[in-house]
């Protein structure tokens, strides 16, 4: 009996040391591909795309990558600033404080967008003591955090759903809201750069932005300050586009001024 529980110990030892082995090599891989598939490591190491799951989940809160729909990618890669729980964790005092003052712009009565970034959800929490106020989003996070805001009517922008930044892409259903009178569109930015204008390093979160961004009176760049001077894969408005900007007081004082001198309001929160 003793010689069967000496081999059965071993093999444990031997599978849990093959297993943070395996984890690893996983977090190398990423960390230095950028990104990687689940049926690419399934295939590499020989086991099933459901433990690899597993392996990706557990360096995923051990934060050692951030996991993606089919796979993951590198912390502080172009895709990795697309998960929403990633960005909510960024800037959170600015983005409070952003979320504040934008709100501050919003009038009862309005009807306004919200995209889908963090600092357009920190307007929709400050949004819940208004009335009257129609709010129209992409984003499953806005919608869910007015759900208890009975005085806010939420309108969404259909699309097929972007699990990376709990969202909707495609902008269907564009043809109902052009009837909308939106005073007022906020959106966040992978960037924000003097010839490119407001920038995402998501082509199809692009694609939601720019025709709401025209259907807007007025658009508002709700940006924190690492967000100056950043460039993205794909613009959604240019600067002559754009009404004002609310950031906070790290922008850059020199960018600051040659976006006033274009004639945007820049507001520090």
């Amino acid at each position: 009996m003793k010689a069967s529980e000496d081999f059965h110990n071993t093999l444990d030892v031997q599978t849990d040391l093959y297993l943070a082995e395996r984890r690893r090599a996983i977090a190398e891989i990423v960390q230095m591909q950028g990104r990687v598939s689940v049926a690419e490591l399934s295939q590499r190491f020989g086991v099933s795309e459901v433990t690899i799951r597993a392996d990706l989940q557990t360096l995923a809160e051990q934060k050692l990558l951030v996991r993606t729909h089919g796979g993951a990618v590198a912390l502080g890669s172009g895709a990795g600033d697309l998960a929403l729980t990633l960005r909510r964790q960024r800037q959170v005092q600015a983005k409070s404080r952003i979320g504040r003052a934008g709100a501050g712009w919003i009038a009862n009565g309005d009807a306004v967008f919200l995209d889908s970034s963090s600092t357009s959800l920190a307007i929709a929490y400050h949004l819940k003591q208004h009335r009257y106020v129609t709010v129209v989003s992409n984003s499953l996070e806005v919608a869910h955090e007015l759900l208890d805001a009975p005085a806010v009517d939420l309108v969404m922008v259909g699309g097929m759903l972007q699990r990376e930044t709990a969202s909707l892409v495609g902008a269907y259903g564009l043809d109902e809201i052009r009837d909308f009178n939106l005073q007022k569109g906020f959106f966040g930015a992978h960037g924000l750069d003097l010839e490119a204008g407001l920038t995402d390093v998501s082509a199809e979160e692009a694609a939601v932005k720019r025709p709401l961004a025209a259907l807007c009176r007025q658009v508002i760049a709700v940006l924190d300050a690492t967000k100056w001077g950043r460039i993205g894969l794909a613009s959604f408005a240019g600067l002559e586009q754009i009404a004002a900007v609310i950031t906070d007081e790290g922008a850059p004082p020199a960018m600051v001024r040659q976006v006033r001198d274009t004639g945007i309001q820049v507001v520090i929160a």
